[in-house]
Formats: C-alpha cells, structure tokens, sequence
C-alpha cells in the first residue's frame, strides 16, 4: 500500500470510528443541556460566571470524552448498525460472555511489545497512533478548561482515565495492554504542550476559558 493509499485508508478508519462516538455523544449533549441551568446557578452562588467560550470548550470536552467512552468501554463495534443487527435478530448477545482465564492470560503487562510491533505494520500503527492522539484532548482541556494549568495534572488525567478503560476492558472481553496506557499517557502529555504552544501563541486568549469572577477578570 503506497502513501496516498495508506492515509486515505487511515481517514476510512477515523471516520468510521467517530460514527461509532456519536450515540453517547448525542446522549452527554442532553444531559448537559439539562444539567446546565443547575451547574450555572452554582457558579453564581461561588461569585463566578462561566462565559460562552468556555461552555463551548467545555461542551466540547464533554461530547468528546463520551465519545472515547462509546469506543472503549463497551464491546468493539458496539455503536455499529452490523452489531446491533445481530443483538436484535437473536444471532448475538448483548454483551458476549467473558472468559476471564482467557482475559488474564492474554493481558499484556510487558511494556513497548505493541509499541515495537507498531513499525511492523500499518493496522498496528495506525492503533498506536489513535491512542496517542485520541488523549490529546484530555491533556488539553485539562490545561485549558482547569485554573492552574499543570503537566502533572494532565498526565495524571490521561493515566488515570487510560488505567479505567483497560480494566473495564478485563469485563467486556477486549485486550488489556499496558502499551496502552503509555501511549494514552504520551497522548494526554502531547495535548499539554500543544496547550503551552497556543497560550505562548494567543497568551491574552486563554482567560475566556476560565471561569471568572462576576464583574471582573479572572488572573489566574
């Protein structure tokens, strides 16, 4: 497969799995739509006003962790019109049974085997480098939506949320890989200095992503 092919290829994937993200993501949009008023009323008895680019990034940020939740933390394919064919005329179940001697004795605790095994070929590749990039956003809004901005606090929201999604993944019959977790970490980290960049780029623009006091401007 040349270039062209492969990426045309890889944005095949990318699309096919953010049509997978977009139930939970329909559903994270009700309810912080509904959620909102209250959320807001609390701001203003704390003397704080969330302005609209922060409910934006901030909705934003909630759509897109519900979306990594439809495609980590329920069986592969799941959001899929071929896999709910399958539930509902009776040829699969719901959630496939689990067998969980099999689940521990395929789980991955070596660190860098899949990351190795990446250069090998293009599927293991373009794996690898969805889980790198699909924590950017964590470590991103971390930093952007957070007062504070820290890298340790970024790095802790990737390798907390990536250590979740693989032990959740023991109980639905997926893989449970340690590369994993390093590369969701490596991925959360990249979304912290892509942060640095643009607030070194835009550095008067990052305030109106921070909840500020009534009547006045949040300095950090």
């Amino acid at each position: 497969m040349n270039l062209t092919g492969t990426l045309w290829w890889y944005l095949k994937n990318i699309v096919e799995y953010f049509f997978q993200m977009l139930p939970c993501m329909g559903i994270a949009l009700l309810f912080f739509l509904l959620l909102r008023p209250r959320r807001q009323r609390r701001l203003r008895q704390k003397g704080l006003v969330s302005g609209p680019d922060r409910e934006d990034a901030l909705l934003f940020f909630v759509l897109f962790c519900a979306g990594l939740a439809a495609l980590t933390l329920f069986p592969a394919y799941f959001w899929t019109a071929g896999y709910w064919h399958g539930v509902l005329d009776g040829t699969r179940p719901l959630f496939p049974p689990v067998d969980f001697r099999l689940q521990l004795q395929t789980l991955q605790l070596k660190p860098f085997q899949e990351i190795f095994r990446a250069f090998k070929g293009p599927w293991v590749m373009f794996l690898m480098l969805a889980n790198i990039g699909i924590f950017a956003p964590v470590g991103f809004f971390t930093a952007l939506l957070w007062r504070k901005p820290r890298w340790w606090k970024s790095l802790l929201a990737g390798l907390g949320a990536s250590v979740f999604i693989e032990f959740v993944q023991l109980f639905i019959d997926r893989s449970t890989d340690i590369d994993d977790v390093i590369l969701n970490t490596t991925g959360a980290l990249a979304g912290f200095w892509l942060f640095c960049l643009l607030r070194a780029v835009f550095p008067n623009c990052m305030e109106k992503f921070q909840c500020i006091p009534r009547g006045g401007y949040y300095r950090g």
